[in-house]
């Protein structure tokens, strides 16, 4: 039998493209968006169709089995295999060509489906499926899949936009499917033939998302026109590998109009969903209250406990629909903007769904059944009481429209009890599906998590048919074996098995990626962050859900086996900016910075660290010790002419300020503006860049705080918030100097704490709790932390802020956006008439990550992502540049012709002036 060893070689002797069986690789694909985890043997990226024939003629005889993958968003286990990997996403992603007049464009397989809306969107048209994953998803896997998403009401499944199809079976021999027996492989014409009766009454009554099995097999009727490459759709990698596809195009509706409809519950939103289908809408969609987080609600949606989402072509066709509809109430968005605001909701909902009410997990697995849509309100009244009677929990949405429903349950995956209930639950909601009417599956395929049950819904010759099917594509059964026929158990191969009990905190977070991707999006504009890091190198290994995949198997220990020793983890960590975008902008709430902190203290354990590690890790220290000897001027000449060891050449350091910012403060004792009585008194938090590097940012601060009225005050010894230790890694470090600076305070007053850095407010709020658990100190500091103008409006709410009335553009800082918030910040610069928005994303330089050796590349891509193009794009209005960040104000320094300002500094600036102007 051929070893993995001699079938790598092989396939690099003979393949242009790349192959990769080492640890790394593999460990980034034991799994998709499911339950599910499989060890492949090696990843391969094939250059074209004719690598992918000869990988597939390679590994049918070596024996080796075969899987394509796409965005590796799949939730049923379909995108994970013991054999070769073929990683479609990484060369074979092209848009070939569009025909705006045939309304017509032809795709690789690897495409991204956002990038063919965006080209086609100039032509005013559009590709109709569309997942809410369509940001990361790929055109090969929503043929797989026979992907639909929230337009398939209008415009159907991928199967009814698909023409032609090039299509490589195991062993390497291609076809070219259409409409009719040309191309299709030897075999089939007779197959159907023989099977006649069976096509026509086993696959009859179907309904638009039946999608289970092979349930496209009756296109290839003559009466259906047989659609060969229709009836491919949806194989889930069980019969072949798409190298090229003709997708149809629709024409976009050029001003949709959303029509939001409240409703008392589900089960009514449910029962009027299938009524709205006589007026012709474009989407159907329905939700309940628990799935949108209350802010998002307030104020946006009309009252009610449930809605449902319909989008009309125009204004008049969903006036016409809200006065017909019997709505409790309504809402109508015309707006653009509002109604991404609103979609975003929607799609985030697959992440939403995994959290329950108490803070639990929920997990995929009956992700997407679908019953007749004038059956959904009753389905879902006896599916609920099939949860109760299991004691799950699971909030339902999705595709009302079209009877479809999400719901992600809160099974235990774990203990073989759990298990078990799993187990009992899907054979019985089976059962309730068929009798509905139903397909296990009305978008995202069976894979390993329904497969199994397929003979409850399918009558055994369907089921035969099936496998014959099956073996005219796949003869030696190379293709995504355990899929669809001859499936593996449905409570096989789970990935929690592999996790250690009792792994903690790190253990409980890797498990809860469940890989939706997000993280993966390319996307450019809104507020957020993540992933900075696959955004400027467009590798899994960069991505959040990469992280936390190589971070799961390093737990597992069976493909990285050398635990937190593990240099393929350390290689993907080296990229992470820490700068907490997956905090909040992963629907899970992964917090891989927290994670690469844990990973880092035990990885260089009883090890020397690299002198980054000691140099920017201790970076409050080393400031000291340089003020202490005020040796500030010395040390930035010999920074100019040498940087430290251990750091980049590419940048230069910035310069440390002569007077650091709390001798000032001492300077000035005695010179505070007097307060009135009953003024609060707030601390301002002299963190270390403040402190050291932009004083001139403290002083700005404490004139507008005593402005406001605010009496200030700091504390007289220093200060730390940890920040620098953690981000290193060093935990053992940060927690001595958290107990030091909660000593240090504890003479104070109890007072507000206004800190002037975002990732220092972030540490204290965060990670000072986190790291000290047990100190009552701890919490009570975390609590008392608030940003600039969180005290400002809190504690100075009637104070009225200088007009300035110009536009601002900069950066709100990664920290801000994913642990602190800028509520306040937007009012306040409204109050202070400073308009225009701030760019989301990430500055790219994140503290110590832009100044490690090795990281300058990333460093700046980051920042000519979203900063820098920003700040151009507003040249012209010109603008005040604000960035309360210090590394997003050097970043914007060092890289572009503009000087950036804390908000306090801008503000400080429209003061009238009071004596002699304090110099930076």
């Amino acid at each position: 039998m051929t070893s993995p060893g001699e079938l790598e070689r092989t396939l690099r002797s003979q393949l242009r493209g790349e192959v990769d069986f080492g640890a790394a690789a593999r460990a980034l694909t034991t799994m998709d968006a499911s339950n599910y985890r499989r060890v492949p043997a090696g990843v391969v990226a094939p250059r074209d169709a004719g690598d992918v024939a000869a990988a597939l003629r390679i590994c049918a005889d070596a024996g080796f089995p075969v899987v394509p993958r796409g965005g590796g968003t799949s939730i049923a286990g379909q995108a994970t295999g013991v054999g070769v990997v073929l990683d479609l996403t990484r060369h074979m992603n092209a848009l070939v060509s569009v025909d705006p007049v045939a309304r017509t464009a032809v795709v690789q397989p690897g495409l991204v489906l956002d990038r063919l809306r965006d080209a086609v969107r100039p032509y005013g048209l559009a590709f109709g499926p569309d997942p809410s994953t369509h940001a990361r998803c790929t055109l090969g896997g929503m043929i797989g899949n026979n992907a639909c998403g929230a337009h398939s009401v209008a415009w159907g499944t991928t199967a009814d936009n698909v023409t032609e199809l090039a299509v490589t079976a195991y062993g390497g021999s291609s076809y070219r499917l259409g409409t009719g027996w040309a191309g299709a492989p030897e075999g089939l014409r007779e197959l159907v033939a023989g099977n006649l009766a069976v096509l026509r009454t086993g696959l009859a009554g179907g309904f638009s998302r039946r999608i289970s099995g092979y349930g496209g097999l009756d296109a290839l009727l003559p009466e259906r026109g047989v659609g060969v490459a229709r009836a491919f759709c949806g194989s889930e990698g069980t019969l072949g590998v798409v190298t090229e596809a003709v997708v149809r195009l629709v024409e976009a509706p050029r001003a949709p109009v959303l029509a939001v409809l409240g409703y008392a519950d589900e089960s009514a939103a449910a029962d009027a969903a299938a009524g709205l289908l006589g007026a012709g809408p474009l989407t159907v969609e329905g939700m309940a209250r628990d799935l949108v987080p209350g802010a998002a609600a307030a104020g946006a949606l009309p009252r009610g406990d449930a809605w449902l989402f319909v989008e009309m072509r125009d204004e008049g066709a969903a006036r016409s629909l809200v006065r017909g509809a019997d709505a409790a109430h309504s809402l109508l968005v015309t707006d653009p903007a509002g109604q991404r605001a609103l979609w975003r909701i929607r799609e985030d909902a697959a992440g939403t769904a995994t959290r329950t009410p108490d803070g639990g997990m929920a997990w995929p697995g009956w992700e997407d059944c679908a019953v007749p849509p004038a059956r959904l309100g009753a389905y879902l009244r006896e599916f609920r009481a099939l949860l109760a009677a299991h004691g799950l929990r699971g909030t339902p949405y999705g595709h009302f429209g079209e009877g479809c429903v999400h719901v992600r349950i809160d099974f235990d995956l774990v203990t073989p009890a759990g298990i078990a209930r799993f187990r009992s639950f899907s054979g019985e909601l089976a059962d309730l599906v068929v009798s509905h009417g139903g397909s296990l599956s009305g978008e995202h395929g069976d894979g390993q998590a329904r497969a199994e049950l397929l003979p409850r819904m399918y009558g055994p010759e369907v089921i035969a048919l099936f496998g014959a099917y099956k073996d005219v594509w796949d003869p030696a059964g190379g293709m995504n074996p355990g899929m669809l026929v001859r499936p593996a158990r449905l409570d096989e191969n789970l990935r929690f098995a592999v996790l250690p009990p009792g792994g903690g905190e790190l253990s409980h977070g890797v498990a809860r990626c469940v890989g939706v991707a997000k993280c993966r999006t390319t996307e450019v504009g809104g507020p957020g962050v993540m992933c900075p890091s696959y955004r400027a190198t467009g590798e899994e290994l960069h991505s959040t859900r990469g992280r936390a995949r190589l971070l799961h198997e390093m737990l597992a220990g069976e493909v990285v086996t050398d635990g937190w020793r593990s240099r393929e983890v350390a290689e993907a960590l080296d990229l992470c900016l820490s700068c907490k975008g997956c905090r909040s902008d992963c629907p899970v709430g992964v917090d891989m910075a927290a994670y690469k902190a844990e990973f880092l203290h035990r990885h260089w354990s009883g090890r020397i660290r690299p002198p980054a590690h000691y140099l920017l890790g201790g970076l409050p220290r080393l400031l000291r010790t340089v003020a202490l000897l005020r040796a500030a001027a010395p040390l930035n000449a010999a920074a100019r002419r040498l940087p430290p060891p251990g750091l980049t050449r590419d940048r230069p350091l910035p310069p440390l300020a002569r007077t650091p910012f709390t001798r000032w403060w001492r300077s000035r004792a005695g010179e505070s503006r007097p307060q009135g009585p009953g003024a609060t008194a707030v601390t301002l938090w002299p963190d270390t860049f403040t402190e050291y590097l932009s004083p001139h940012t403290g002083r700005a601060a404490v004139r507008v705080l005593e402005a406001a009225g605010l009496e200030v005050t700091v504390p007289r010894g220093p200060v730390c918030c940890g920040l620098t230790y953690v981000s290193t890694g060093r935990l053992d470090r940060a927690r001595t100097v958290l107990r030091r600076t909660l000593t240090r305070l504890e003479g104070a007053p109890d007072r507000p704490v206004v800190v002037l850095e975002p990732s220092c407010a972030a540490a204290l709020r965060t990670d000072l709790p986190a790291l000290l658990p047990d100190d009552p100190r701890a919490h009570r500091l975390a609590a008392a932390v608030r940003t600039f103008a969180e005290a400002l409006e809190q504690y100075a709410p009637h104070w009225r802020p200088p007009r300035l009335d110009r536009p601002v553009a900069g950066q709100t800082h990664c920290h801000q956006h994913a642990v602190l918030g800028d509520a306040a910040d937007r009012r306040l610069r409204e109050r202070a008439g400073l308009t225009g928005e701030l760019s989301g994303g990430c500055c790219g330089l994140a503290g110590n990550f832009g100044f490690e050796p090795g990281h300058h590349a990333v460093s700046v891509a980051c920042a000519r992502e979203q900063l820098l193009p920003s700040l151009d794009a507003a040249r012209d209005s010109g603008p005040a540049i604000l960035a309360d960040g210090f590394s997003c104000r050097t970043q914007i320094a060092q890289l572009s012709p503009y000087r950036a300002h804390h908000l306090a500094e801008l503000l400080a600036d429209g003061l009238p002036i009071e004596g002699p102007a304090d110099s930076p």
